[in-house]
Parts: structure tokens; sequence; C-alpha cells
């Protein structure tokens, strides 16, 4: 079988007169994208659409395509139809439709799918206004923005079916960047998160920005607590460990500094003495290791979701120890004398050397 038969057999591709769909009293179907509406370029991609039970067809539709639309006969329960893309490519990146037909004629048409290709052109970059950890209560907000000029911006979470689009605005010459103002924070915005950016209205997107993992806190109770061995406050130059300990289960330690603009660090927790416990070393320090620290726990089941804080530890990095060079340099004084001390001494035997043979003479 050839590869342009596999593919319009995995398409479904009818290729005969195209037939009008007439929007009917049936209800609209749903329209969906596994593994998700934002596909980078030539991986794979299922669009889904899922009607009811007494479905006899399925039609695929894309926005402004010259070409025929895409059927398929229903999957068992006849409820639902795949259409398969092997490579995603800009070809098929657009506004999808699709209907489903049964006895009483066309279904309304599914509200709109989008899916864009991705890794045309360069990431942008992705951070959030409050910092990684968020707490209840909190305004999160989402900032994406490249120096190329972008027009608009997508941002998109692992595991939704949808993405949101902000147009982007220029705070200076050569940069562009939008906010998404997620709202008030909540249990559900834990989560991983990349952001995406276009030009003019295409459907060509750029690479994704590096992941931003938002985790939210205070989401189960957990009483950790943060010590600092050899004590809060060092050295500049000296080895600093901080240790992360909890009576409760936990997988995960994640310990934050607080105003980083770096990720919290995570390390596997060990079960010692009755607790469990994670070492964070850090060495040697300099003045760059002083702040504010917490401690947070989490589970392997949802890593995103924080335990209650630790109490904060303030770590003071001071300047090094000044070196007492005192004793040093009066040894250096007295060895310098006692060594004039000799040189006078033999200057003195030589000039009372040279004095003795001219008084033997006058004589």
């Amino acid at each position: 079988m050839t590869p342009t038969l596999t593919a319009l057999l995995c398409l479904g591709l009818s290729l005969g007169p195209r037939t009008h769909v007439q929007a009917g009293p049936l209800p609209k179907p749903t329209l969906w994208a596994e593994p998700g509406p934002v596909i980078s370029q030539g991986s794979p991609v299922t669009i889904w659409c899922q009607g009811n039970p007494e479905a006899q067809g399925y039609r695929l539709d894309k926005e402004g395509s010259p070409e025929p639309r895409d059927t398929q006969n229903p999957l068992e329960p006849r409820s639902k139809a795949r259409f398969f893309i092997p490579s995603m490519t800009e070809r098929h990146a657009g506004r999808y439709h699709c209907y489903y037909r049964s006895s009483a004629g066309w279904s309304e048409p599914s509200n709109p799918l989008e899916l864009v290709v991705t890794g045309v052109s360069r990431k942008p970059s992705l951070l959030t206004l409050q910092g990684p950890v968020v707490a209840p209560g909190e305004t999160l907000t989402l900032q994406c923005g490249s120096d190329v000029g972008y027009d608009r911006f997508a941002l998109y979470k692992d595991g939704q079916r949808d993405f949101l689009q902000h147009p982007g605005r220029q705070p200076q010459a050569g940069l562009s960047q939008a906010n998404f103002t997620l709202g008030t924070v909540r249990r559900s915005h834990g989560g991983q998160y990349r952001c995406y950016g276009a030009h003019n209205l295409s459907s060509e997107w750029s690479a994704p920005s590096d992941p931003l993992d938002i985790l939210i806190a205070g989401q189960f109770y957990d009483t950790v607590s943060l010590s600092v061995q050899p004590g809060p406050t060092v050295a500049s130059g000296e080895n600093v460990t901080l240790l992360c300990q909890s009576w409760g289960q936990s997988d995960t330690f994640l310990l934050t500094k607080e105003g980083a603009a770096h990720p919290p660090l995570r390390l596997r927790s060990k079960y010692r003495a009755h607790k469990y416990q994670a070492e964070f070393h850090m060495s040697p320090v300099t003045s760059a290791h002083t702040g504010t620290y917490r401690c947070y726990s989490s589970l392997r089941s949802n890593p995103h979701l924080l335990s209650l804080p630790s109490d904060p530890l303030e770590l003071v990095v001071s300047a090094s120890h000044p070196q007492d060079y005192t004793v040093e340099n009066l040894i250096r004084m007295g060895v310098a004398g006692l060594v004039l001390v000799v040189l006078g001494i033999l200057l003195f035997e030589a000039q009372h050397s040279q004095r003795s043979p001219q008084d033997a003479a006058s004589r």
C-alpha cells in the first residue's frame, strides 16, 4: 500500500464532490485534539469528534480550505469518530469544525478547534510575576515575552484541550510581550505551562518556551521544618547545609529563596530516624546566598501541590574573616632587626681589621 493511500485512509478523505452540510436540529458535537491543539512540527495528532449514538457519519471541515472535507464512519458505540494526522505541518494548521449525520439530518457545527503548529521560529520566554510558588487568594499572572517582535502570544497548560491567546504589546522597541492574568489562585492552577509567539493571524507558532511549573502551596497539612548547619550566620567560602524535615509522608522536598527568579531546588526525601528529610548542600557560599529560605513537601501523586511552608529561615553570609597578620609582622620585623644587627657587627669587624695594620705601620 502506498504512503499516499495510507494517509488517505487514515484521514478518511472524500475525493468526490463536496456535499453541502445543512445545519439541523441535532445538538452540536464536541471537537478536540490529542495530545492537544498545540503540536510541534512533524508530530502526530488525533482529532476527535463526538456526537451521539445515533450518528451514521462524521465530517471534519477546515475553515478556508479548498480541499474536500474529511469524512469518517463512527467508531463503536457510534458516538465519536477519529481523524488522524500522522505528521503535523503548516498546511494542517487552522480552525476546524465537525458535524455528524443521523436519520434526522446533519447536526449543528461544533465549536471551533484551532490547531496550531509550533517550532517555526525562535521560542519566547515565560515567567510568573509572583514567583513559581503561589498561595490561594493571590492573583496569578504569567508573562510571555520575546525580542522577535511577535504580534500575539498563546499560553498552554499541559493536559488541557484549549489555550489562551493575547495580542502582544511592545514596552520598548524590538520587544513584545503579553500578560496572562489567570485570576485568583486555585488548586487547578497547579501544573506546567508553556507559551508561544506568532505573527499576525498565522496559525504557525514559534517553538515553545521553556516549561514553567506553577506550584500551589498549602494544599495539604504537613509539619515541615527547616534548619541550617553550621548556623544562620556564616562567612563567605564556608560550606552550608539546609535540612528539610517532615513527620508526615513526603516524596519530595522543595527549597525556595524569597525573591529568587530561578525555580525551587528539589530533592527526593529519605526516611531517617522516624522522619522524612533532605539535605540541600551549598558549598562554598557567597553573599549571593544571603536571603530568606522556606521548605515545602510534595507527594508523587500530584507534584504541583505543596504542603504548608516551613517557618522562614534567614541566612546571612558575611565577608570572609580578615586574617590577623600581627604576629607574622612581628616575626618579620624581628628577623629583619636581627639581620641588621649581624650586618652591623660584620661591618664593624671589617673596619676594625683594616685599621689594625695601619696602626702598626705608623708605629
